[in-house]
């Protein structure tokens, strides 16, 4: 589960998961649902591969969420479905989408940036928690 808040200039995201894998993912659907208004709508027509080195989770998580951004910026592609598997050295990911379509995928806002601004990933006692804010 994710949602999107206000942080003065910025929006933040606050996702919750089970796992920690499942954390990366639903932050993977809250960056893109923050980018298109229906997020739902992103066909999984292609496939893309992620490999990210590290061993702290809450850079671990900056690092994923800034390669999709990364992807979505440069190769003007959307996501929607993702699978991470995480090691103790890092994260393999799985993301599927298609080439952003101005008419299908209506655009709710441009992120920027992902920032480090108060970063946080716990665990708690029924699965995990993390916010992120980005610049929009």
């Amino acid at each position: 589960m994710y949602e999107h808040f206000e942080h003065t200039a910025d929006l933040g995201f606050r996702i919750t998961a089970k796992t920690l894998p499942e954390l990366f993912e639903q932050a993977g659907l809250c960056l893109f649902a923050a980018i298109v208004e229906r997020v739902e709508a992103i066909r999984p027509n292609l496939e893309r591969q992620f490999s990210i080195t590290g061993t702290e989770i809450d850079f671990l998580l900056f690092d994923w969420l800034r390669a999709l951004l990364l992807a979505a910026d440069e190769e003007k592609l959307v996501f929607g479905k993702f699978t991470v598997n995480l090691s103790d050295n890092g994260l393999t990911a799985t993301a599927w989408g298609e080439p952003l379509d101005d008419e299908r995928h209506l655009r709710s806002r441009e992120v920027k940036a992902i920032t480090y601004h108060e970063l946080l990933v716990e665990e708690q006692a029924d699965g995990w928690f993390a916010e992120v804010i980005v610049d929009i």
